[in-house]
C-alpha cells in the first residue's frame, strides 16, 4: 500500500485527506491511502519517513513549512529561493522538498484587475513566502505584516491612510481557522471599502470572520479552497513523476 499524507500540528481541520480519498475513488486509484500525521515536533520524522518504504509523498502545513527544510536532502529551485516547503517526495531514500503553494496561490488569485494595486500580506511564515514570491513575479507591490518579526510592518501600523493605499489584503496566518472561527487578524476593518479585495488562505470555515468583516464593507472576498485543490493536484503530479525536480 502506497502511503501519502499531511504533516502538521493541530490539523484536524484539514480537508486534504478528504480531497485525496475522493480523488482515489473517482479515478479508481488502487493501493493508495492518505493519512494525517499530526505531530508535536519534527524529532525522528526523517528516520520514520525513510524507514517506512511505503511512504511515497507528503504534504506539509503549519507550523513546519520552514522547519521541514532541516530534514530534506534536496529541494526544487523555487524552494531554494523562498525557503519554504509544502510537498515532500521520497525516492531512493531521499527526501526532496517542493512548494506547490506557489502555483496554487498564483492560479487561484492572480488576474489582470489586480495589477497596479498594492497588497498587504498578513503573516510572515512559509505560506507568506509563497504569496510574496507570486506577487513579486507579477510586479504587485506589497508589505508583509507580522506580530513577531521586527523586520516587517506591525499590525499597529495599519491605519486608514495605509488601507487607502493598499487595496489587497491576503491572510496567510492560521487566525480564524476552525475551531477558532470567532477570531480574525487584527486590522481596522472600519476602513475597508468596496474597493478592497480580501483573500484568505484558510478554507475551513468556508467564510472566516476575516472575510465576513470584509463582506460587510462590500469588499470582494475569496477563501483558499481552490488554492488547496490546485496545490494538492500539483503535489500528486510530483509524487507520480520520476523526473520532476527543477
Amino acid at each position: 500500500m502506497n502511503i501519502f499524507g499531511l504533516i502538521g500540528k493541530n490539523i484536524e481541520y484539514s480537508f486534504s485527506k478528504n480531497f485525496f480519498e475522493q480523488k482515489f475513488k473517482k479515478e479508481n486509484i488502487k493501493n493508495c491511502v492518505y493519512k494525517i500525521f499530526d505531530i508535536k515536533n519534527l524529532k525522528g520524522v526523517k528516520n520514520y519517513i525513510i524507514n517506512n518504504k511505503n511512504i511515497k509523498g507528503l504534504n506539509v502545513t503549519i507550523p513546519y513549512k520552514e522547519k521541514i527544510l532541516k530534514i530534506v536532502d534536496e529541494v526544487s529551485k523555487d524552494v531554494k529561493y523562498i525557503q519554504a516547503v509544502n510537498t515532500l517526495k521520497i525516492i531512493d531514500n531521499k527526501i526532496i522538498g517542493y512548494n506547490t503553494d506557489i502555483i496554487g496561490f498564483e492560479k487561484s488569485f492572480i488576474n489582470k484587475s489586480l495589477y497596479n494595486k498594492k497588497a498587504l500580506i498578513l503573516g510572515s511564515g512559509g505560506a507568506s513566502k509563497a504569496v510574496a514570491h507570486v506577487l513579486n513575479k507579477h510586479k504587485i507591490k506589497f508589505l508583509i505584516v507580522s506580530r513577531n518579526n521586527i523586520n516587517f510592518c506591525s499590525y499597529n501600523d495599519i491605519n486608514k491612510n495605509m488601507l487607502n493605499e493598499y487595496k489587497i489584503i491576503i491572510n496567510t496566518t492560521p487566525v480564524g481557522t476552525f475551531p477558532d472561527i470567532n477570531k480574525a487578524p487584527n486590522i481596522p476593518f472600519d476602513y475597508i471599502t468596496q474597493h478592497h479585495y480580501l483573500y484568505d488562505l484558510i478554507y475551513n470555515p468556508k467564510e472566516t470572520l476575516f472575510l465576513k468583516n470584509g463582506k460587510k464593507k462590500n469588499a470582494k472576498t475569496k477563501n483558499g479552497l481552490s488554492m488547496l485543490h490546485i496545490q494538492a493536484t500539483e503535489s500528486w503530479k510530483i509524487w507520480n513523476n520520476d523526473n520532476i525536480l527543477k
